[in-house]
Parts: C-alpha cells; structure tokens; sequence
C-alpha cells in the first residue's frame, strides 16, 4: 500500500493537566483539571477541531497512588479523576464526530454491565464509542472483595473469556430486529434476538444483552497489551492497538509480529490499526522545543523521582543508590504489567543513570519522547507511518490543554500539507473515520457459517 492510500489515525491521549508527572505544577496547566467538565469538554472540541479520530483517558478500577507513602500521596496529581463513560456521554453531546475510548477492567469488571454501558455509549453518540480492554496490572484486589489480584497469565486467560462474552451481548440483536410497527403492533422480531447462553470458566451468561445492537454494529475494541497473551488476544479481537516503543526498529518489530499474526484468525492487515504513543515537546526553534523540555523536567520533586522508579524495582532496596547511579537491573518475577517492564528494563539496560531512567519515565511512561519543532515533529512521525512502524499516533500532550491545542494548530497543519492527515472527516462514526469495516452480526454470521463450507 503506497503512502498516497493511506491516512494516519490520531488519538489524543488526556491525562487531566498533561502526561507529564509533573504537568499540575506547570504554569500553563489547570490545576483542577481532573473534576472540570468545562476542561474536558474544550480538549474535545479542540481533538475535534484537528480532525483527530479520537480522545482516550487511561482508567483504573482504583486510585493510583494508594500504595504510596504519604509525602509521596501529597505530591501525586492523579489520584482522583472522573470515571470515563460517564464522561464521554456528557461529551458526545457537544461534539459531532472525534470518537470517544474509554477504558474498563476484564479482571475487575463484570462483562455483562460493561457491554451494556458500552452499547448504551455507542447509542448516546451516534456511533463513536470504544472500549480499551485491559487487565489491570496493579493489585486492587481490596476494592472488590476478592481473594487477590489474579496472575498475569490468570488475567489473560479471563480477558479471553470477557472479551468474546462481551463481543456477543453487543451482538444479541440483529441490526433490524426491532421492527416498531405500530399499525401491526408487532415491536421486534423475537428470532432476531439471540441469548448468548455462555458457560465458561469464569462466566455463565444466559444474556441477551437489554441494549439493541449499536450504530457502528458493536463498539471499536482497543487493546494496549504487548505480552505475548495480549498480542494474541489484541490480534484475534481488537480493531486498534495503543503501543509504546521507543525505536523505529522495536515498533517495526511490534507492527510486523501483530500484522503476521491476523491471517490465522481470517483476518486482514488492515482490520487492525496499530497506534505507539508519542510525547511531543514543541518550541518555534529545536532550542526553544529543549528549554521547554527542560522546565518541565526541572518540575518533578526528588520524592515523586524515588516514587517513579520504586514502582518497577518492586522489592529492591535502593536506599544505598543516588540518583547519579547506574541503574541496576529491573527485577523480573513480578505481576506487573509484562510489556511496560521489558519496556523500562530496556531503557535500563542501555546504562542509564536513575536520574536518567526515571527522567525517561517522568514524560509518559515510556512512550516515544519528540523534541523539536513542529516540522521536526512531523518528520518523527512521518518515519515511523512511512517506514512499517504504525498506522497512526497516540499524541500525548506534555501539559493540558496547551500541548493539545499547540499540536493542533502547529503540527496537523504540517501533517496535512504534506497529504498524511485528512483535511475533513470521512464519516459520522468511529470505525468510519478509522477506515474500519461496519462487523457482521456473530450470531448471523455463525448460523451462515455451515452453508457457506458447503458451497
């Protein structure tokens, strides 16, 4: 496929005042970011006025900071924050067409509520709902009474089982069995509802799902998982992957392991749009882009420093280290989230200083860090769309909403001249805009199954 055919695929990822630790202190920031509908509801509108194809918060089934010690709590800006499909069904209704993902927990949330909150979303926004299915890696076992936070490999097993439950309640109607006859009286055809009648490990479902099948059919699946579980699970069920990689040759890799493996579940390379995160600093100059780098670096007190990289050296004492040391070696026999370790244990590796690795972790966790111009930005992504490494970006905004509208108005217009981002949108819906297919009923598609083996 030459470039001319293709479109990139921008999401905005929001995390309240910026995805840098430190964003709250910044002067540009909005400090209250987390609890205003009026902050989020301009970052949507500014997504939409680019012509992103959607906004992301992260979620989790808890607070993140509860496993902290107090000086480090004081000091932790995302503790408390909106839950996310509540949010985006207030948002949809001030917007017309960015899309809207959410995440929700296989591990922690029951999959018949989910499907219908996700259903009921798609339906409140005319099409522009997805949900990031995720495992969880943090222990938040208190919050739910039960026994404890399962194993990776548990988490997977079960997400496998939430994630095909869920993709059938969204299918429990087909597209036209709501009839809504007045004159006959007759409101549904009761052969085009279908009971799910799941019996598996960990669910029994008899369904169907009390939500009527969604404007784009089901709602767009998001994975973020890069184990090896969730890139079978994310190549089986999701239509976009959010990644992060922080090498061209290491996206490559992702980009052409998760490609490969869609044609074994009758899948083609372009039902699966794979989009890494990238942290874009600006400046009108490269050494505007890098003083600008190096304010907000200068942000992070030494207490959230220690904080960032005790969250990876899970039971090791770096009390004998300075932050001028060489990184010691991240431990491997933890339940934490697989792909994000090997992520920092790589960074790791190549002889940083702690000061160095958690300054790497300080802007967005891992994801790709772009200093520079808007030109230079645009040439950062253009190498990775051109060069088999993604189909689109996560555009992290260092500081909210500053680095959203800066990109906008600085780097679409570049992406744009160079024909790489659409000028319009393509459609009403999500799965329009993202090029993606509208998906057959499964429920009809399984009962045409033995027919078409015989033809």
């Amino acid at each position: 496929m030459t470039t001319e055919d293709r479109q990139l695929k921008l999401g905005a990822f929001i995390m309240a005042t910026g995805h840098h630790i430190a964003a709250w202190r910044h002067p540009d920031s909005d400090a209250d970011a987390g609890h205003s509908i009026d902050h989020y509801r301009g970052l949507a509108e500014t997504a939409e006025r680019g012509k992103f194809d959607l906004v992301f918060v992260a979620d989790s089934p808890a607070g993140w900071d509860g496993d902290k010690d107090a000086e480090t709590r004081s000091r932790v800006s995302h503790s408390a924050h909106f839950e996310p499909v509540t949010l985006w069904s207030a948002l949809s209704q001030v917007t017309e067409r960015i899309g809207f993902v959410a995440t929700a927990s296989t591990t922690y949330e029951d999959p018949y509520l989910l499907a219908r909150k996700f259903a009921s979303l798609d339906h409140i926004s005319k099409g522009r709902a997805a949900w990031n299915v995720v495992t969880t890696g943090a222990d938040v076992s208190k919050n739910f009474s039960i026994a404890g936070h399962p194993a990776h490999a548990s988490r997977y097993e079960r997400a496998e089982e939430v994630v095909d439950l869920v993709l059938d309640l969204w299918d429990s109607y087909e597209d036209d069995a709501l009839i809504r006859d007045k004159q006959s009286g007759i409101f549904l055809d009761p052969d085009k509802v279908h009971k799910v009648n799941h019996h598996g490990k960990f669910f029994d479902v008899a369904g169907p799902l009390n939500v009527a099948r969604s404007p784009q059919g089901r709602p767009v699946v998001v994975q973020a998982g890069a184990s090896e579980p969730g890139r079978e699970l994310a190549a089986r069920t999701a239509d976009v992957i959010f990644t992060a990689n922080q090498t061209l040759e290491d996206a490559q890799e992702f980009y052409s392991d998760i490609k490969g493996r869609l044609a074994k579940f009758g899948r083609r390379p372009e039902q699966l749009l794979i989009m890494p995160g990238i942290f874009a600093v600006l400046g009108g100059t490269e050494k505007q882009a890098q003083e600008n780098y190096e304010f907000i670096q200068s942000l992070v007190h030494p207490t959230i420093a220690w904080s960032i990289l005790k969250q990876y050296y899970v039971g090791v004492d770096l009390s004998g280290y300075s932050l001028d040391d060489k990184a010691p070696p991240l431990p491997t026999n933890t339940e934490l989230n697989k792909s994000r370790l090997k992520l920092v244990s790589d960074l790791a590796a190549r002889g940083l200083s702690l000061r160095q690795l958690y300054l790497s972790l300080a802007t967005a966790r891992g994801h790709r860090t772009v200093v520079g111009t808007p030109e230079q930005v645009a040439d950062a992504i253009g190498e990775w769309f051109n060069g088999g490494a993604a189909d689109g970006f996560n555009i992290l905004p260092p500081v909210l909403p500053t680095g959203l509208t800066d990109f906008v108005d600085q780097v679409v217009p570049v992406l744009q001249r160079r024909g790489w981002f659409r000028t319009e949108y393509e459609g009403a819906t999500l799965r329009e805009n993202l090029g993606l297919e509208r998906p057959v009923n499964r429920f009809v598609e399984r009962a045409a199954a033995p027919s078409q083996r015989s033809a």
